[in-house]
């Protein structure tokens, strides 16, 4: 195989990667940044972006994806195309496997893959993604200020985003498959009490309605196979994220749901010179914004690596 030594190499763009690699680059570390399987992230699928500060009137997310990218490239960012492959983290330099053919050795490694929002599989669902069908109501509830929306999933993160999309909109109905949550007991009580939801138990989304927006769901009741058509205009899936991890699992320490396990107030993992940041290691958040954050701090703790063992 074709091997690259570099001194710093980001795994993944989307706003933690291409923060990481203009904090990298302004430090002299020379990053080598691959863009990964979605070049920006799940930004990329993001119409509207209002609750990103320096935005006043808002900006559609692929733009500020190429803001970004921009920037990092303007301190010279070595911003490639590539998908990482396999990695080995059991001696220095650690190596990272890419597209299968090339390794690129690297002292100081930034791990930024993010995470994919579980989707139901309906074609209607990609056809209205980003044209009311969101997987995150605090990014977009909002938009739908005063309206009536559905929220499907039963965990805490459905109830979470169900409360959440009540103090915003008119009504919200929760689609739940089973006659009963899998959410915290406390999660539930909350949504118990919020006049303005209702939940559909024992419901399947069977169709999202609409030719360039959503207008409207239609619910299928596992029970009777009864079909109900509701009118909303915004369409949540809380069906749970999936970290971009798998390749790393040999390696570094990872929590049940596979995000990866960062040294609190901090991106180091618990392999030296390897580093976390956005939503690949924050299940709680999943913000741009504090994926930005964070992968400021991963280049910083990975300039304080490389300094201290006079790589930098």
């Amino acid at each position: 195989m074709d091997i690259e030594r570099v001194k710093c190499l980001i795994i993944g763009s989307g706003p933690a990667g291409y923060t990481a690699a203009i904090y990298a680059s302004r430090a002299g570390l020379q990053p080598v940044l691959y863009q990964g399987l979605q070049p920006g992230g799940q930004l990329t699928i993001t119409n509207d972006v209002e609750n990103y500060p320096g935005y006043p009137d808002g900006i559609m997310g692929p733009e500020m994806m190429e803001d970004f990218r921009k920037q990092a490239e303007r301190f010279g960012t070595d911003i490639r195309y590539g998908i990482a492959t396999a990695v080995d983290f059991s001696s220095q330099p650690h190596k990272v496997t890419i597209d299968d053919h090339k390794v690129i050795e690297a002292h100081a490694v930034i791990i930024s893959t993010g995470a994919s929002a579980k989707w139901l599989g309906l074609e209607s669902e990609a056809k209205l993604n980003g044209s009311g069908v969101s997987a995150c109501a605090v990014c977009d509830g909002f938009f739908y200020r005063g309206q009536d929306v559905a929220v499907v999933g039963a965990g805490d993160t459905a109830a979470e985003e169900a409360t959440y999309l009540a103090n915003l909109c008119n009504k919200v109905y929760m689609i739940v498959r089973r006659d009963e949550m899998r959410a915290s007991t406390i999660m539930q009580e909350r949504v118990k009490r919020t006049k303005n939801i209702e939940v559909l138990w024992n419901s399947v989304t069977d169709e999202i309605m609409g030719q360039h927006a959503v207008d409207g769901v239609r619910v299928k009741n596992v029970l009777t196979n009864e079909l109900k058509e509701i009118s909303v205009q915004g369409f949540f899936v809380a069906i749970g994220h999936k970290p971009n991890s798998d390749i790393f699992a040999d390696f570094l320490n990872m929590d049940e749901n596979g995000y990866i396990r960062t040294i609190p107030g901090t991106s180091k993992t618990n392999i030296d010179g390897v580093f976390a940041c956005g939503d690949v290691q924050d299940f709680t958040y999943r913000q741009a914004v504090t994926a930005a954050g964070s992968g400021c701090m991963a280049a910083l703790d990975a300039e304080r690596y490389l300094a201290a063992r006079e790589l930098h």
